[in-house]
């Protein structure tokens, strides 16, 4: 399910707001930060997505790689294949709440121009992603 799917609201008082948790897809193949590019590159191919969720030694989640992101960086000047995931994240990314609310996040991804957003627990654990159909 996309965030900018429609759903009906009902006309009542008491709606809740939809919140990611409801809308996002699973996390999807989760890599280590010690992986090189290339093996991530070869990791995306194979599960055919076009992001990885990035996490440390301990599973934590420490950021989201798209396909476009590691291309650049493979092409780039300086490239060398012992390059690892974790010398390029961006672990300052924005990601979600599983409370967030779709609203919120939509805004985000469009302010930000983000195809995909990470869903984080409390724990730091990777829960899913939410994305902007296209």
């Amino acid at each position: 399910m996309t965030l900018v799917q429609m759903h009906s609201r009902s006309t009542s008082t008491n709606t809740v707001p939809r919140t990611v948790a409801d809308a996002m897809d699973p996390a999807g193949p989760q890599v280590w930060d010690t992986m090189t590019v290339e093996v991530a590159l070869s990791v995306m191919a194979a599960a055919r997505t076009g992001h990885l969720v990035v996490c440390d030694e301990d599973g934590q989640y420490t950021g989201l790689v798209t396909q476009a992101r590691l291309t650049a960086v493979r092409d780039g000047f300086g490239y060398t294949d012992r390059l690892r995931l974790r010398d390029i994240s961006d672990n300052d990314g924005p990601f979600a709440s599983p409370l967030t609310t779709v609203a919120e996040a939509e805004h985000v991804m469009r302010h930000r121009r983000l195809g995909a957003l990470p869903v984080v627990d409390e724990h730091g654990n990777a829960l899913g992603v939410v994305a902007l159909s296209r």
